[in-house]
């Protein structure tokens, strides 16, 4: 089984564009990206409206590719905003499908991964996955309490590519991933911070609008009795007060921008606002990651930092001043969201894992 070659469609749709990936086993052998134009999106009173359009662009760009449908062994779509599911590929069935339209846990680009997945697959009678959705959630009880009765704790976090390195850097050192103790940061416009428990994420902020450390566009954990003033203030309307939170928070509401590397330049042409607040956002990182080992009980065997904030030397070098002395740093900059869904739907097709039905 292990010299078989599978051949696997990746579709990760995204809110203007939707990224596809032919993959011989591990190997990619063919990629596009789609862009879509806002006219013609206009056309679509909602996100699910879409997926003709975009099934039938994706069709066309294999067909210029010389992809042929017939040569596919399976089609691995990006999973959407699911019921609350454990870590995994899962085969699309009935009642995905169902939730992805009705979007279950909200509307997004994402819910048409495994929607035109199912419908390639069926039409050349192959299995369709999805693998990792953001809507994951293993966390142990007590990561649920929040301190506020009325409001739990929620896991909406960078699963995909957070597994994706975990399960990497598992078998760089010839263990498996479900053997270690792991921190786990992604870092991008939004940041997360894993607890990985010998195979499950047992507690993790809610990097969307929840808690946890500032990030490039988002606001992270704020003090509450201040924001409920702020809310109550008659200044703000709702939508105005999640945009501060979540879009123009972090970054962006301090320096007004969200890319790291022009904040890297104001901090070198000496821009001391610039520097301490660009400091300010490592130093939450490496409290998050501080707190995560408290979760693991001390024993953790890598901290492993990702995503496109791991690409700057200078932020990196921050957070790990401040947490090498927990255990090893391992750094895997960016993500590669297409390979995760790929070497996702590889473990089931030879035999490494089994998949797992929907919903768990």
């Amino acid at each position: 089984m292990q010299n078989e070659i599978f051949r696997i469609l990746i579709i990760n749709p995204g809110s203007t564009s939707t990224k596809i990936g032919v993959y011989d086993n591990e190997q990619l052998v063919f990629e596009d990206t789609l862009r879509h134009s806002a006219e013609e999106l206009a056309q679509y009173p909602s996100v699910i409206d879409q997926y003709a359009f975009r099934k039938d662009a994706i069709i066309a760009s294999l067909e210029s590719g010389g992809v042929a449908l017939n040569g596919l062994q399976a089609v691995c779509g990006r999973g959407g905003l699911l019921r609350p599911i454990a870590g995994g590929t899962y085969i699309v069935n009935d009642q995905m499908i169902e939730d992805l339209k009705k979007g279950y846990s909200g509307q997004h680009a994402s819910n048409l991964g495994g929607i035109i997945a199912k419908k390639i697959a069926d039409y050349v009678e192959i299995p369709a996955y999805i693998v990792d959705p953001v809507v994951v959630d293993e966390m142990h009880p007590l990561a649920r309490i929040s301190g506020f009765s009325l409001i739990s704790r929620k896991s909406i976090f960078h699963a995909l590519n957070q597994k994706a390195v975990a399960r990497r850097f598992a078998k760089e050192i010839g263990k498996r991933y479900e053997e270690l103790r792991l921190i786990v940061t992604h870092m991008g416009g939004g940041i997360t911070v894993g607890a990985h428990c010998f195979g499950k994420v047992i507690d993790v902020n809610n990097g969307l609008h929840g808690d946890g450390p500032f990030s490039p566009e988002r606001a992270g954990t704020v003090p509450t009795g201040e924001l409920v003033d702020l809310c109550y203030s008659g200044t703000y309307f709702r939508t105005e007060i999640m945009s501060k939170l979540v879009g123009k928070g972090g970054l962006v509401g301090y320096l007004g921008t969200n890319d790291a590397v022009t904040v890297e330049k104001r901090i070198e042409a000496g821009d001391g606002e610039a520097a301490l607040v660009y400091e300010a956002m490592a130093y939450q990182v490496a409290k998050e990651i501080g707190s995560a080992a408290a979760v693991l009980e001390g024993k953790v065997d890598a901290i492993i930092l990702t995503g496109g904030l791991a690409y700057g030397k200078q932020y990196v070098e921050m957070i790990k001043s401040r947490v090498n002395w927990i255990s090893e740093v391992v750094v895997y900059p960016g993500e590669d969201e297409l390979q995760a869904l790929a070497e996702g739907a590889l473990r089931i097709l030879n035999g490494e894992e089994k998949a797992k039905t929907y919903p768990a």
